[in-house]
């Protein structure tokens, strides 16, 4: 039985899937790093979804007073308002 010779293509070719991997491991490996950094770091974790952050924001020292809801025209609620006694027509 002649014994097998690997081709010069083959070697190079291995070679360049072994430095894919190395990389891609160190990738995984960095990801892995920043996530447990992150999770033991102990912050608050808020995804950024494109609103504001109410635990951010400052405290208003004057909040506008807190009015009755207004029923919008042509509803039953609005009718029901303008039924009542006392309101103003």
């Amino acid at each position: 039985m002649l014994p097998q010779v690997e081709h010069e293509l083959h070697k190079r070719r291995r070679s360049r899937n072994l430095g894919l991997l190395v990389v891609l491991l160190a990738f995984v490996a960095l990801v892995f790093g920043l996530s447990i950094a992150k999770i033991t770091s102990g912050d608050m974790m808020e995804g950024y979804d494109h609103q504001p952050r109410a635990s951010i924001l400052p405290k208003d020292p004057n909040p506008p007073a807190r009015t009755a809801p207004v029923a919008a025209p042509g509803t039953p609620a609005a009718e029901a308002m303008s039924q009542q006694p006392g309101a103003s027509q």
